[in-house]
């Protein structure tokens, strides 16, 4: 799920554009709902319904949740329905917030960079509430169900606790760790109003150009499978949970196969990678794209799913042609819920469906015959509901597909307790960024550091060494988060949200420091030098090599820094900050130790953890680290595996 906008508003030419064509269609959308009749000629019999009196049986929260569904379901109208399967980000609905009533809006959302102003967990729970007192006027009082991409935190929300992301959790070999940071993740998010997450990603990474790398845990199928106990730590260990103030509804995304396309197949703006083709026979799909799916299914629960943008093409069908997720029955309907029995709701990405063939009411028709229950349609809501009411009058999708939909969703909310309690609970509303929370942080990141190089016993540093520090990745809690965090794409600097950066936790260590972001200060008289390289933050297929000139070597800069330190101070410590491996194959003779230190997150004290020996070096790659950009994609089983460093590698070292 992606989005333009920056912390606390949309782009002025987005939101304006979005809002005129949203006002239209909200005009055209309102004849189509108001020339259906409360109980339609495609709605069953009694879809009427009486009036609202505190007495029906979906109200009774001691009747089982299968029983609420079923009465509420024959009470709705088409309308009602279809209002129910329609997700719109909030920009478009935020000027005129009369539009959540009267389009029986389901779902809102916060897409990246969305947020109020201020930016405050009590201003977002504000938020969440006003939208929700307009859902809860509709005829049935509905309650809404509100999503957000909570991928290593809540990192929309400025304060919030921000984990590594995927791809160094990943590194931890820490399941155990996995579930923690989920479980405070889940804590912070709904506690601030949002009940929905749009996590974890579980795909499995096979080419590390792609752009969303470091949202994967791993190259390895099974390391991702163990890892989405995540699921559990969002949702809780029991349908029960999800009704309580610490947890949410969890999405695995974006199935299946997002990780796993080629390289040069996509077609999505000039996007190399991400959103293109999975090659690939059924069998090897199976094993390596949908087997975290069946574990967050079949062993967690997980309550929603969002498909990929992504296409795949079956090497062992004659004649395949690539067919988008979103269009796929085979693998949304007959693989997803019939054969691993999912019995959530799909939920699609951010406007996917208009990326299929045809005009939009075929896009809309292929999509919900597909399986798709929810649409995420971030300023067009009422076009989709127009289009997708047309199609069911004239009998192109069947009303009991809308049906089903309709049931997966309610079942959520009913689950989620929000028909009892649709207003935030601000119980947890204080341990949002607390020390408590932030200690689990620092620690995931120090367990998530690798370290791949340590001649001459370079770590661990000691607090009474002379120490140069060196690189603007030393000293940006931006580019050490990455992406995703305040904004969709996220954002270099020390402004954005509070935390520690690389330089401040050495300097807790040690009182000998300087600092100088390009070398460029006098390297006489130090013990040890240590030089930040890395990325600056990106986020999907922004990312993709050769997208916006990104590429896996280093920088000039980068490169020159390793040269001017390496060359003139007798030990040599190099950290990469990134959210995938970089080449590093004709500098890393020039140094005495290498560290991957992926993108931390707002803790940074935890590299220096490690560095000083405060705790061990635990990590191990999570993925394959290439010796050329040109090894490209290279994973643990190939033929002729050669990398620099092997998947699950990673040294030891303590003080």
């Amino acid at each position: 799920m992606r989005l333009h906008h920056s912390a606390g508003g949309a782009p002025a030419r987005t939101r304006a554009a979005g809002r005129r064509r949203a006002g239209m269609l909200l005009a055209a959308a309102a004849l189509v709902v108001t020339a259906i009749p409360a109980a339609s000629a495609v709605a069953e019999p009694g879809a009427a319904a009486t009036a609202y009196s505190g007495t029906q049986p979906y109200l009774n929260p001691r009747l089982p949740v299968k029983q609420r569904v079923a009465d509420l379901l024959g009470r709705m109208t088409l309308a009602e329905k279809i209002g129910q399967m329609t997700q719109a980000e909030r920009w478009s609905v935020n000027d005129d917030q009369t539009q959540i009533t009267n389009l029986n809006l389901g779902s809102l959302l916060s897409g990246g960079g969305s947020a109020p102003a201020p930016n405050t967990p009590e201003a977002w729970a504000d938020m969440v509430d006003g939208y929700q007192s307009h859902a809860l006027a509709t005829r049935l009082h509905i309650p809404l169900l509100y999503g957000v991409d909570s991928v290593h935190g809540h990192g929309n929300l400025v304060g919030a606790t921000i984990f590594p992301h995927n791809i160094g959790m990943g590194a931890t070999r820490d399941p155990a760790l996995v579930r923690e940071e989920a479980r405070i993740t889940a804590m912070e998010t709904r506690a601030t109003g949002p009940q929905w997450v749009f996590a974890p990603c579980v795909c499995v990474t096979r080419d590390d150009r792609w752009g969303r790398t470091y949202e994967s845990f791993g190259e390895d199928p099974k390391l991702v499978q163990q890892m989405t106990v995540a699921v559990e730590g969002l949702q809780g260990s029991s349908t029960k949970d999800l009704a309580r103030p610490d947890h949410v509804l969890a999405t695995v995304k974006h199935y299946a196969g997002d990780g796993d396309t080629t390289y040069g197949t996509s077609t999505t703006n000039d996007y190399t990678i991400d959103r293109g083709v999975t090659i690939t026979s059924h069998r090897r799909f199976a094993k390596v794209d949908l087997a975290p799916y069946v574990t967050a299914v079949q062993v967690h629960g997980v309550g929603s799913i969002m498909p990929s943008y992504s296409s795949v093409q079956w090497t062992d069908v004659p004649g395949s042609k690539p067919v988008k997720m979103s269009a796929s029955k085979e693998l949304l309907t007959d693989v997803l819920k019939k054969k691993i029995g999912f019995d959530g709701f799909l939920i699609s990405d951010w406007d996917a469906i208009t990326e299929l063939p045809g005009d939009f009411a075929a896009q809309v028709r292929t999509s919900v015959n597909a399986g798709m229950d929810m649409f995420m349609q971030p300023n067009n809501a009422p076009q989709f509901i127009q289009a997708l009411t047309a199609e069911v009058q004239a009998g192109r999708v069947k009303t009991s597909r809308i049906d089903d939909a309709v049931s997966r969703i309610l079942r959520a909310k009913f689950e989620l307790g929000l028909f009892e309690h649709p207003y935030t609970d601000r119980t947890n509303i204080d341990t949002i960024g607390s020390p408590a929370h932030r200690a689990v942080a620092r620690r995931a990141v120090a367990e998530s550091q690798v370290l791949l190089k340590n001649d001459n016993k370079a770590l661990p540093l000691k607090p009474s060494q002379h120490i140069y520090v060196a690189g603007t990745n030393a000293n940006d809690l931006g580019n050490q988060a990455g992406g995703w965090t305040v904004s969709w794409q996220g954002q270099s600097g020390n402004t954005a949200f509070p935390g520690t950066t690389l330089l401040q936790g050495i300097q807790q260590n040690a009182k000998n420091v300087t600092y100088s972001a390009d070398a460029g200060a006098s390297t006489d008289g130090y013990d040890v030098g240590v030089v930040v390289i890395g990325e600056t933050p990106y986020a999907e297929g922004v990312g993709d090599v050769g997208v916006g000139g990104h590429t896996l070597n280093l920088s000039a800069t980068d490169k020159a820094n390793i040269d001017r330190v390496c060359s003139a101070i007798k030990t040599c410590v190099v950290v990469d900050v990134a959210g995938r491996p970089q080449i590093v194959t004709d500098q890393l003779p020039k140094t005495d130790a290498f560290v991957m230190s992926w993108l931390p997150g707002s803790e940074g004290a935890g590299v220096a953890d490690v560095l000083f020996g405060k705790r061990p070096f635990t990590g191990k790659l999570s993925v394959t680290w290439p010796r050329s950009e040109a090894q490209e994609p290279i994973n643990i089983g190939d033929k002729n595996y050669d990398p620099l460093f092997p998947y699950g590698y990673g040294l030891t070292a303590r003080r």
